[in-house]
């Protein structure tokens, strides 16, 4: 199932709060990606009507199985490609940037490809 690249954006960057400070609520996704806070909590009920996430009664917000799954894909994706990218020779900030614009769009064949040249790579490294 395809979902809309903002949502995998907002799964995503749950993904990485979670990991960087243990919860989250609407602010931080708010204060994380420069959005108002009406735009997270409209983000928010969809993705929840959807099942991606749920939302407790202290407003914090959990990755479902499907909502994982989704984010955790994401990151490797965005991980995986802005090191890439790197690299390659291209600056940080820049990698980082065109590695978002990538990871929404690339197919699953050619992101497994360059996944295992970036291992051969990194074995023959060693």
């Amino acid at each position: 199932m395809r979902i809309h690249e903002s949502a995998e954006d907002y799964l995503e960057r749950i993904l990485i709060l979670k990991k960087k400070n243990g919860k989250v609520i609407s602010i931080d996704i708010a204060n994380s990606m420069n959005y108002s806070k009406p735009s997270i909590s409209r983000a928010m009920k969809i993705l929840r009507e959807n099942k991606y996430i749920t939302i407790d009664s202290n407003g914090e917000i959990e990755l479902t199985e499907k909502g994982f799954e989704i984010a955790s894909s994401m990151y490797e994706r965005h991980t995986l490609l802005t090191n890439y990218f790197m690299h390659l020779g291209v600056p940080e900030e820049i990698a980082k940037i065109d590695a978002c614009k990538v990871e929404h769009d690339i197919s699953a064949e050619t992101f497994e490809a360059i996944k295992n040249h970036v291992a051969l790579f990194n074995k023959e490294k060693k």
